[in-house]
């Protein structure tokens, strides 16, 4: 038993935190450059072969939905929106709730330097994660609607190779990932000298999260008659590793594999689902932005934005969230010209929201994953219903 637990994917990702974190506090500069060049190499391979992933499970997904696979992805697409936007309009909420209340100081300052990487090994992924999403559907509808056998048979075999280079390199490489990004953190000091700043307010939005997470699968349970904690009690793995990775599509690994141990989703809409939300459904980090926007709008500007310009940005954030990488950081990224132009942030505010919402990226990219296996137990039972009721 000790041995088994020992060996467990949750038990070797939170070593690996525990490691990182250590590590990151007694380093000195000389360690710090192998740990910063040992990640930069395992995050370059991880980036590389998510494309991969993407294509690799949604393509074959797509052509078994035969007539249905445009409307799925239309489903899928609306699913991710409302939940991003549901999301941020519950933030904008609770932080006209609570955020006036605080006294919230800003004491943020610049963490100590990571030194430079030993060499750069650039190796580009074949193409974008949004160029493979698109790329995945079309072709996906595109041999369902032909119903090309040898496309379709070879969008299989090419799945199967992707699920090895998934259980035999990338989760194998993902602890010494997680170890490497937490040494790294606490080295800056961003663990130690910022978080206390800002922890009220992370813990508001850690609460947060857990709370929408809870929503979508009270929402999924309705929707599906099917109890939530058949899906949710499998994904502590996931959660972990996406705590560690603060990437949606570095976990996605992860993330398939949690889900294929429930027994109330669908195989092919785990294939197609859990790829896709891991990508355009990013409801934690855009419930998290729209928090910390203004909690830095009310620390620097004194004031909290409109309430106009928060409903404008909500909506816009939902979209943008939609075609942001699902990568550390990658919805403020994508969002920054919002915050700019419609709550008209200046240059010190936009460089304290890279950083406050840095200090949580972490928990936040928990939150989509996890609620991804909601997600999908909604698009599992639709896709029951239009069977049984033989929907084109």
């Amino acid at each position: 038993m000790l041995k088994k637990t020992v060996g467990s994917l949750p038990f070797r990702l939170a070593l690996a935190l525990f490691v990182g974190i250590s590590g990151g506090l007694v380093a000195n500069a000389g360690v710090m450059q192998v740990v910063v060049t040992v990640q930069n190499l395992l995050n370059a391979i991880i980036m590389f072969t998510v494309p991969l992933i993407i294509i690799g499970f949604i393509a074959p997904s797509v052509t078994q939905l035969g007539s249905n696979a445009s409307r799925l992805l239309v489903i899928a697409l609306l699913l991710a929106y409302v939940s991003s936007v549901g999301a941020s309009f519950f933030s904008v909420a609770s932080g006209y709730a609570i955020l006036p209340h605080l006294h919230i100081v800003n004491d943020a300052g610049e963490g100590q330097a990571l030194p430079e990487v030993i060499f750069n090994l650039h190796i580009p992924p074949v193409m974008s994660v949004m160029s493979a999403l698109a790329f995945s559907a079309l072709i996906g509808i595109a041999a369902a609607w032909r119903r090309a056998g040898h496309i379709i048979a070879a969008l299989n075999e090419f799945q199967d190779m992707v699920i090895l280079i998934v259980t035999r390199v990338i989760i194998p490489v993902l602890p010494f990932f997680i170890a490497c990004t937490f040494c790294s953190l606490a080295y800056e000091g961003l663990i130690t000298r910022q978080l206390p700043v800002f922890l009220t307010v992370i813990l508001i939005v850690i609460a947060a999260h857990y709370i929408w997470m809870a929503l979508l699968y009270t929402l999924a349970a309705v929707y599906s008659k099917k109890n939530p904690f058949r899906v949710l009690r499998h994904y502590a793995p996931a959660y972990l590793t996406a705590i560690g990775t603060m990437s949606s599509a570095a976990t996605l690994p992860v993330s398939l594999e949690c889900a294929r141990k429930s027994d109330v989703l669908r195989r092919d809409m785990i294939d197609f689902g859990i790829p896709l939300f891991a990508n355009i459904h990013l409801c934690g980090s855009v419930l998290t932005e729209t928090f910390f926007v203004m909690t830095v709008s009310l620390t620097l500007y004194g004031s909290l934005p409109p309430l106009s310009s928060l409903i404008l940005f909500s909506l816009l954030l939902g979209i943008f969230a939609i075609g942001a990488p699902g990568v550390p950081g990658g919805t403020v990224m994508a969002s920054l010209g919002l915050i700019v132009s419609v709550l008209g942030f200046d240059a010190a505010g936009t460089a304290l929201m890279l950083t406050v919402f840095a200090l949580q990226d972490s928990f936040g990219t928990a939150c989509n994953v996890t609620g991804d296996g909601a997600l999908t137990l909604i698009i599992s039972e639709y896709s029951n219903r239009m069977e049984n009721k033989n929907i084109p």
